[in-house]
């Protein structure tokens, strides 16, 4: 049975803590994005198209972390050596996050759902792992504070599928909570790793 939040209050939510935060944190975001100018130029911003709500594609923003260095073929080089200092600060303080926030805004994410991983894995799930799909993708959630990076792929996609099945507002609030000190404390990220860009997938295919 769908509930009220399920049909409305979740987007409510979103929007009553996303607008503020908006506003409260436009000076902390122009300075990330003067950071990011100063010593990576342009673009500020890293945009890529992820699967969102019934694996509908849009375009997922955050601040750029790594610069476009190449080989000597024009190869890109691994990330590892493409990631700036200033881009390992903000993955590790999560503030490369922060311009989903206008994703949120938008409707094509929420404050708290399943990741958005990358299209190339869409034909590679089982179709129980596909009802991640089921609802919109959140900048944080329950996989996020259970590990984060740290914990095997196809783990976190057992945790976004039972989150899918049994979220209220209390489930989410209490996630939003729990993803502060998660993020004060940096535990579970994986510097120089793309979210999907993983060796253990745990996929089908």
């Amino acid at each position: 049975m769908t509930t009220f939040y399920r049909r409305h209050g979740k987007r409510l939510l979103d929007l009553a803590l996303t607008i503020p935060a908006l506003i409260l944190l436009a000076p902390v975001m122009g300075m990330v994005a003067l950071a990011v100018r100063l010593t990576m130029g342009r673009p500020i911003l890293f945009r890529q198209v992820r699967p969102g709500l019934h694996a509908v594609p849009f375009t997922m923003y955050k601040f750029r972390t790594m610069t476009d260095s190449r080989d000597a073929d024009g190869h890109l080089l691994p990330e590892a050596q493409r990631i700036t200092r200033l881009g390992r600060f903000l993955r590790r303080t999560s503030l490369d996050e922060l311009p989903e926030l206008w994703n949120v805004l938008r409707g094509e994410m929420s404050l708290v759902g399943p990741r958005p991983l990358l299209v190339k894995y869409l034909d590679r799930y089982t179709p129980n792992q596909a009802r991640r799909h089921e609802a919109r993708p959140g900048i944080t959630g329950l996989a996020q504070i259970s590990g984060r990076q740290a914990m095997p792929f196809s783990r976190r996609l057992e945790f976004d599928v039972s989150w899918v099945d049994s979220y209220d507002l209390w489930i989410d609030l209490r996630i939003l909570l729990l993803t502060i000190p998660k993020t004060l404390s940096a535990r579970g990220v994986v510097l120089g790793q793309e979210v999907g860009e993983v060796d253990d997938l745990g996929l089908s295919g």
